[in-house]
């Protein structure tokens, strides 16, 4: 048994989640700090360093890491930003090989089809730097959904050009053949994906039991890829890439109707810690690679100097072509589509900027790099190939990935506001409420225990009020939510310890302990998300920007003033009478009067709209503009 393998993988998952930690405590990129620290460890001397080959990336790697980035993008927000996302996926990357691939040629001693394939290797940005760092620096999401649906795709298109160059490497090369390779590429890829996806779907449908559901999960991504990969003409095959995003994109759309809810949790946290655990680890490989690509560098017949020179000019060629590019094609890149308004440019200059200067390449560069032969046509000239590769990988990552953070919050962009995601989270939950409590009133008539259904009218009005509580002013004190889940944390503590001394008595079965303690954690983590989500809001302090309401618009609503003066001293004088205290105040946009909200003791807002039906009501929290009709509950 090779025990240094084993402490191999220990030892790296070790420093990653060590490392990621402290990157945490500092506010500092975790990639960035992994491949700080790798590059580092490279040059220690008793540190063996892992080979990074190009199959352990390809095989091992890049399936899983696009299967859990698709399965968790929108196939609605990947078809609404194709254009873009085609734009920078395939046409750029193909533009950045032929121009890398001319710079190349003009500067070493290589043949054209030799320089063309350090041009497919250095054209794709990387699908996991780009979107780890975007998210991280809270983007807007258009922009996060174009970059991200830009790194599923891009790494087909260089994989499927660098493939014509290596068979141009070997005289097997024509205009015909290329052509051909990318159409295999691209439809032997969808096709693939989606006849293994519709089989997952099938047979995950059937599937009750959540541990089996997600062991299929983690076979998929590898279902899709190999056989895409053996589908070809000559030398050029189906992208496995393409056929892992088409199966991921698909059962990630349709999760909600195939899956359990438990069965979507599972999968959640066992492909969240598998995205972890592989996207970290690819960082600090990067790093561990630097002493090798330099020591076998150094045979080089090319001077220092030439070497030098050659990589700044492929770097510069990388980043220059890609800025040029977006900002040439800002129109056609952003512009919305017809039917869903104007054609005005939905995106300010300043997040073209950002797109143009996200273009940070990593792992794949390295390993596809590996994949050019080595033969009489590039024996010499392969280990500066490698070298300018990794120069190019090493400085996006730490020139753009250490500039981007900076350089967002100088431009000014504002990313998903929680405040607003709340408003919008409350709107829609309200909407299926809504509907929920209809069919109630049909499923209860049925039901001859009405104190049941009164129990379930209950909890459905529950959801919708702990939302709206996350809004509005909260430095009187708890809203009655956040009252709960301090109470019901500590009262589950007490549980919970009560049924360890029952369990340390050994007087009741273990199997039977563990369903009650199973079933604290669920309730357990439930409240810690809810209570981070609401900390999230707390922190926030823009306005509240009103969402577009699901349903549509509403004559009330319309047809109902924005501003109107509150009558009284802009207190709700229900609750001054009363002696009870509001949580948030509502101003009727009719006649002026100010009531509390639904979650507040006197809930006399609800009750001015039942006793002078007055309709549209507005919120009197500030910061915050949305109206409300209590008609069609509808949101404006």
């Amino acid at each position: 048994m090779r025990v240094d393998i084993a402490l191999e993988v220990l030892g790296i998952a070790a420093v990653v989640v060590a490392v990621t930690g402290l990157a945490d405590r500092l506010r500092f990129s975790a990639p960035l700090l992994l491949l700080l620290v790798g590059v580092g460890a490279s040059y220690v001397p008793f540190i063996d360093e892992p080979v990074l080959s190009s199959e352990v990336v390809l095989l091992g790697f890049l399936p899983p890491l696009l299967y859990s980035a698709a399965i968790r993008t929108s196939i609605i927000d990947f078809r609404h930003n194709l254009r873009p996302i085609a734009y920078l996926s395939v046409l750029l990357v193909l533009i950045t090989a032929l121009g890398v691939g001319v710079v190349a040629w003009w500067l070493l001693p290589v043949s054209f089809p030799v320089a063309l394939a350090l041009g497919a290797v250095v054209a794709p940005p990387d699908a996991v730097a780009a979107t780890s760092i975007a998210r991280s620096v809270g983007l807007p999401r258009r922009v996060v959904t174009i970059l991200e649906g830009e790194s599923l795709v891009n790494d087909a298109t260089a994989i499927t050009c660098l493939r014509v160059a290596i068979a141009a490497i070997g005289g097997t090369f024509s205009v015909f053949d290329a052509g051909v390779g990318f159409l295999i590429a691209l439809v032997g890829g969808v096709a693939i994906g989606l006849a293994v996806g519709v089989l997952a779907v099938l047979v995950r449908m059937r599937v009750r039991r959540p541990v089996y559901d997600t062991a299929i999960s983690f076979m998929v991504p590898f279902a899709a890829y190999l056989p895409a990969e053996q589908v070809g003409y000559h030398d050029l095959h189906g992208s496995g890439v393409i056929a892992v995003v088409a199966a991921g994109l698909l059962l990630g759309h349709k999760s909600q109707v195939i899956q359990s809810g438990q069965s979507r949790l599972n999968e959640r946290v066992n492909w969240g810690t598998i995205q972890f655990l592989l996207e970290n680890t690819v960082f600090l490989l990067i790093g561990l690679q630097a002493r090798r690509i330099v020591t076998a560098m150094s045979a080089s017949s090319l001077s220092g100097w030439q070497i030098a020179g050659f990589c700044l000019a492929v770097l510069a060629t990388v980043i220059v072509l890609r800025m040029a590019w977006v900002f040439l094609m800002r129109i056609s890149l952003f512009r919305r589509r017809r039917q869903e308004g104007d054609d005005e440019v939905a995106v300010p200059w300043q997040a073209t900027l950002v797109v143009g200067w996200a273009g940070l390449r990593g792992v794949v560069t390295l390993a596809t790099v590996l994949l050019i032969p080595d033969n009489q046509a590039t024996h010499e000239i392969r280990p500066v190939l490698i070298f300018a590769a990794m120069v190019v990988t090493f400085t996006t990552l730490l020139l753009q990935g250490l500039t981007l953070p900076p350089l967002v919050r100088a431009l000014h962009l504002r990313g998903p506001d929680a405040r607003s995601d709340a408003l919008q989270a409350a709107t829609v939950l309200t909407t299926s409420t809504t509907a929920a409590l209809k069919a109630l009133d049909d499923l209860g008539a049925e039901n001859s225990n009405p104190e049941v259904v009164e129990r379930v009218r209950d909890r459905l009005n529950a959801g919708p009020e702990r939302l709206w509580e996350r809004l509005g002013d909260h430095s009187n004190g708890e809203t009655p939510a956040e009252a709960y889940r301090r109470l019901r944390l500590q009262t589950l503590q007490v549980q919970r310890d009560t049924v360890l001394k029952v369990r340390s008595n050994g007087t009741v079965d273990h199997e039977v302990v563990e369903e009650v303690l199973d079933s604290f954690d669920i309730e357990e983590s439930m409240l810690t998300i809810s209570g981070e989500r609401a900390d999230e809001i707390d922190e926030a302090d823009d306005d509240v920007r009103t969402p577009v309401d699901p349903i549509g618009p509403c004559d009330h609503l319309e047809a109902a003033p924005s501003e109107i003066e509150p009558t009284g001293d802009g207190r709700c004088q229900d609750c001054v009478r009363e002696g009870t205290t509001p949580v948030h105040l509502r101003l009727c946009l009719a006649c002026g009067n100010v009531g509390c909200c639904d979650s507040s003791v006197g809930r006399h807002a609800d009750k001015h709209f039942h006793s002078a039906k007055h309709k549209v009501m507005r919120s009197f929290e500030p910061g915050e503009d949305w109206r409300w009709c209590y008609v069609d509950q509808r949101l404006g």
